[in-house]
């Protein structure tokens, strides 16, 4: 092999710098995901209201989300993309702090979300590459994203209590400010042995994304999607069945540690079960997840319930990233996190959206229309199977 063509070395302490990129922004949706409902139900805003905030957030971030791979190809080092969405972000925020009138608030959130959309999808694609081109586990760099969800859910409980609503949004600018620095030390790729692509390491290739790769992005996505309800109203449930503020962050907590467990785990399932396989079992995790949830009333049955949140999320997710690794190319990683972001966004806004009005006319009982949603998604990726080619460049 000649020199100039030899791997190169995976940048110092990589699996630590991406782990602590992935937890900056995890650790703004351990706040957004169970408190921001709760905090617009503090507004004293209508269901309806909450439903279209919710909706408006992922909508503004699928838009942007969508243009990841084009601001990839453009962008001398990713990290300028991600200092920027953070900073940015920060600003927008402060409207929270504020104002808690509804279209300043609609603004704010809307905004935020469209700014950082494209943190994730980078951040995912760098570590895509290091598990391509240096054999690391994807599962114990994308763990540490789980484990700031954890710590700021518990932060912003006990918060929470302490001085009341006004803890949401100030720990939404200081986990933002957080994710500003921790975005100077995220790696950066050098180019690939023998490629042409000088200063621009994660560039998007021009070839399209082929049609079994959008199946499979749209199954994974409606998966995704039937967590809308339990995202935006499982809050307001659980406080109006009388559950304290820390046994509602405990049971969050519960869902994203046995989340965690899996992810430790990645490696062992990825060796056990194809990513196909994954995928198929943390969607009947969530068919069985979304059925059983309107059936309970006390604490302990919804804390044995989260546990199916390992499955219905990280099994779906460790089951996509595993199957983009072997379907798409480094070079299309970045369009294919963005396009993910876009379609997973699109389907959880309708999903969310829907969710308000369901929530309002059947309450707890709309979660048997997220088991529906689930069984949808489990029909795509068989589709996406059936239709995935049996030979090289083609997709597979």
């Amino acid at each position: 092999m000649n020199i100039a063509e030899k791997p190169s070395a995976a940048p110092p302490q990589f699996q630590l710098r991406c782990s602590l990129a992935y937890a900056a922004p995890m650790s703004l949706n351990g706040i957004l995901v169970p408190y921001l409902p709760l905090w617009l139900h503090g507004l004293n805003f209508t269901p309806m209201q909450i439903g279209a905030i919710l909706a408006a957030q992922v909508v503004f971030r699928v838009f942007v989300a969508m243009g990841t791979g084009f601001l990839s190809a453009r962008a001398s080092d990713p990290r300028h993309i991600l200092v920027w969405s953070a900073g940015t972000s920060l600003l927008s925020i402060l409207g929270l702090i504020v104002s808690g009138d509804f279209w300043v608030v609609f603004a704010a959130v809307a905004v935020q979300a469209a700014l950082f959309a494209p943190y994730t999808p980078m951040v995912e694609s760098i570590s895509i590459s290091g598990v391509k081109r240096w054999g690391f586990h994807y599962g114990k760099l994308r763990v540490w994203g789980s484990v700031g969800f954890v710590a700021t859910t518990l932060i912003a409980g006990s918060l929470s209590t302490a001085i009341g609503n006004i803890a949401i949004p100030l720990m939404l600018a200081g986990v933002l400010l957080t994710s500003f620095f921790v975005a100077f030390i995220a790696p950066r790729l050098d180019p690939e042995p023998g490629s042409r692509r000088a200063a621009r390491p994660l560039r998007a290739s021009s070839r399209p994304l082929g049609a079994p790769v959008h199946l499979l992005l749209i199954g994974a996505s409606l998966i995704q999607s039937s967590h809308g309800m339990f995202y935006g109203f499982s809050t307001i449930q659980w406080q109006t069945m009388g559950f304290s503020n820390g046994a509602i962050s405990a049971l969050w907590c519960i869902g994203v540690i046995a989340e965690i467990g899996i992810f430790f785990v990645s490696g062992s399932l990825a060796r056990r079960l194809t990513p196909l396989g994954l995928l198929y079992f943390g969607c009947l995790m969530a068919i069985l997840r979304w059925t059983f949830f309107p059936l309970g009333s006390d604490v302990w049955y919804y804390g044995l319930l989260q546990i199916f949140h390992a499955f219905s999320f990280a099994c779906v997710h460790l089951g996509l990233q595993y199957r983009l690794s072997e379907m798409v190319g480094e070079d299309q990683q970045a369009s294919a996190q963005g396009v993910y972001v876009a379609y997973n966004g699109a389907f959880l806004a309708i999903s969310t959206l829907l969710a308000g009005i369901i929530y309002r006319q059947l309450e707890i009982y709309g979660y048997f229309a997220m088991a529906l949603l689930a069984l949808l998604g489990l029909a795509v990726l068989a589709f996406a199977a059936r239709s995935q080619p049996h030979r090289s460049g083609v997709g597979g």
